[in-house]
């Protein structure tokens, strides 16, 4: 248990910084660069994903035996379009069909996409204690 406590307590330090480069770089392209919210959520998105990539895997999960170096990004990649898609979807219908600001539906989309990285992540990734869960 002290394991997965350190691990999501690990997870939230590296959220909590790809969240900032998330939201800030929305904020800059959607504010100073005219982009669209959605347009913005992408780029942004992935920008983010970049960082989280490394930082996660050199700080929170081990690398599972056996797991190629290519077979784990080519994974991390796989579960993070699924995210990708969840931040989209939510993106799109909070600004587009229900008319929220853009910056409240980028909360509610990066809540939804971190329950899923942390669990898909945890799932397909990492090499210890899967099974604490």
């Amino acid at each position: 248990m002290k394991k997965l406590v350190t691990q999501i307590a690990g997870f939230g330090v590296v959220g909590v910084l790809a969240t900032a480069i998330d939201i800030g770089l929305l904020v800059i392209l959607k504010e100073m660069f005219a982009f669209s919210p959605v347009d913005a959520a992408a780029i942004s998105f992935i920008v983010s994903l970049l960082f989280n990539y490394w930082a996660s895997m050199r700080f929170v999960f081990t690398r599972r035996d056996g797991m190629s170096r290519i077979r784990e990004v080519l994974t991390f990649i796989s579960l993070s379009a699924v995210g990708f898609c969840f931040n989209e979807a939510v993106m799109w219908v909070g600004t587009e069909l229900v008319d929220v600001r853009y910056l409240v539906v980028k909360i509610v989309a990066t809540a939804v996409v971190m329950v899923w990285n942390f669990w898909s992540r945890r799932q397909w990734l990492d090499g210890s204690g899967r099974d604490a869960l």
